[in-house]
């Protein structure tokens, strides 16, 4: 067994399981499965966020398995990758609570418990009207260059994150944007995975998600080549020319991917619009 608990947590469950505890914590539930709870929870008016892990069985393992995914057996690998994050510098969640018992991973019983980012606003939100209300060259770019920094030095750390979409930086909103001096942060670590180093396959995956999930806001070619500038002379200091030779082929297949999705959705859009 493994348990790690800083404050309030530390005090509010002296002398009991903590185990149990965590199982009694109330508040607004956003995803309710057999093998994974996840709420939103307050404590001396301070909001927490409470992922608690039952153990998914054998079966959904070997399922997750023969279909090349890989299953998320606790809360471990979120605290992992939130403790990597930390120490390379990429802001993200803080953790004040973390345990684990059973070493059957089928049936392991976690939780981790996480400070709430508030107030602020996820990227996906606050560019949903940039296509008709375009932001200023200041604002996008300040964003841009700060997604890339995050995602290269998380990569660089080696960390994948597996769900990586714009949805998932969070824009803290406390005071007035500032281009030389704004927050953001990483959030939902739960699927990530942490090595020595991110696998290519994977660091694409994570590239890939970012560029998908930015498609219909208004970027443009030069806005890619600035994160991808800055994204590599973080991970590994290739000049822009360099890395456009290297990685042809990912970028081909990005824009490849790019452009059917675009179709598709005009085609959706244009069948929608005769019916």
């Amino acid at each position: 067994m493994r348990l790690i608990l800083a404050e309030p947590f530390k005090s509010l469950w002296d002398g009991k399981d903590a185990f149990e505890a965590v199982e009694g914590l109330q508040g607004q539930v956003y995803r309710e499965l057999e093998a994974r709870r996840t709420l939103r929870t307050e404590v001396n008016g301070k909001g927490y966020f409470v992922k608690i892990h039952r153990g998914v069985g054998w079966g959904e393992i070997v399922k997750n398995l023969v279909t090349a995914r890989l299953p998320v057996l606790g809360a471990g690998q979120e605290w992992k990758a939130i403790q990597r994050l930390n120490d390379a510098g990429v802001s993200t969640m803080t953790a004040v609570a973390y345990g684990e018992r059973g070493s059957n991973p089928a049936q392991q019983h976690s939780f981790i418990v996480t400070e709430e980012l508030a107030p602020t606003v996820d990227l996906e939100q606050l560019t949903l009207t940039w296509i008709e209300q375009p932001p200023s060259p200041i604002v996008k770019r300040a964003l841009l260059r700060r997604v890339a920094q995050m995602t290269g030095r998380m990569h660089a750390a080696g960390v994948n994150h597996r769900d990586c979409y714009i949805c998932h930086f969070l824009l803290h909103t406390d005071k007035p944007f500032d281009a030389d001096d704004f927050r953001l942060s990483v959030i939902d670590l739960h699927r990530a995975q942490v090595r020595n180093a991110v696998p290519k396959r994977w660091r694409d995956k994570d590239l890939a998600g970012l560029y998908f999930s930015a498609l219909n806001i208004g970027l443009t070619k030069r806005d890619l080549l600035r994160f991808i500038k800055v994204y590599f002379g973080v991970v590994d200091s290739r000049p822009l020319r360099q890395v456009l030779q290297d990685e042809a082929a990912l970028l081909r297949w990005l824009q490849g991917k790019a452009d059917r999705l675009r179709a598709r959705y005009a085609r959706k859009y244009e069948t929608e619009g005769q019916a």
